[in-house]
């Protein structure tokens, strides 16, 4: 079930139903995207109709992030849980090295994706991991062909939004991998080159405070999630304004 969220079609899902849609997926015949936009992207994508578009074309989108399960409460409509990205990549790995399926890790800065995947095999014993690629090629055509002949049957997408959208959709008919899912800086976290917040403050949805204080020049962009949340109280307001 899909929820609209400010004009993101989220899928409605608890990370169990995730992983299992994301098996789905694999199962399919086609290269399917999934997203994982959180209330910055979110922001975004209210202002830039491109993002959204592309946001919206996606098999599977998911609310990473606090903000974005906050703003669906807000506007009475719910969602199950949030489903971080790095959470449900790492779930995913582990039914990868179960399954026997090969990953391909594109993006970050050199070295850091081979980091990321010494830490994955470490935990995902029998993890395949077919490929490694930086986010700093400068020949994207040279990029695409070394996934294509990888034999890949997921692609981790680590390029930024909304780059990585649309890298993944401009390539979407021609690479033969079942599953590209776009997750920001999440190979840094994999590599432990950006080290996640204590499960205490994920679990109180504290993450963004942890980056702010981790990442002080982050500011900026953090300002994104207040902008976010008053966008979504004005549009609430109308819509009960509406409605008497």
């Amino acid at each position: 079930m899909k929820l609209n969220i400010m004009g993101l079609n989220f899928d409605n899902v608890t990370m169990d139903e995730a992983i299992a849609r994301a098996e789905e997926l694999l199962a399919g015949d086609h290269a399917a995207y999934a997203v994982t936009p959180n209330a910055e992207i979110a922001y975004e994508a209210i202002r830039n109709t491109e993002l959204r578009q592309l946001l919206n074309g996606a098999d599977l989108m998911l609310p990473d992030g606090a903000g974005v399960v906050l703003a669906a409460k807000l506007l009475g409509t719910p969602l199950k849980q949030k489903v971080a990205g790095v959470d449900f990549a790492d779930r995913l790995l582990g039914v990868l090295a179960e399954s026997g399926k090969k990953l391909y890790l594109l993006g970050s800065k050199p070295g850091v994706g081979e980091l990321a995947a010494q830490k994955m095999r470490e935990k995902h014993p029998g993890l395949l991991i077919c490929g490694i690629a930086d986010g700093y090629f400068r020949d994207e055509a040279a990029a695409v062909e070394k996934i294509r002949i990888s034999g890949a049957d997921v692609l981790f997408v680590c390029l930024g939004a909304p780059k990585q959208e649309q890298f993944m959709v401009r390539h979407q008919s021609e690479l033969p991998v079942r599953l590209m899912i776009g997750l920001g800086g999440s190979l840094d976290a994999f590599a432990g080159t950006v080290k996640r917040a204590p499960k205490w403050m994920i679990r109180l949805n504290l993450e963004w405070f942890y980056r702010l204080l981790k990442e002080p020049k982050r500011f900026g962009r953090m300002l994104r999630l207040p902008k976010y949340l008053w966008a979504v109280m004005r549009s609430r307001g109308k819509k009960n304004r509406q409605n008497t």
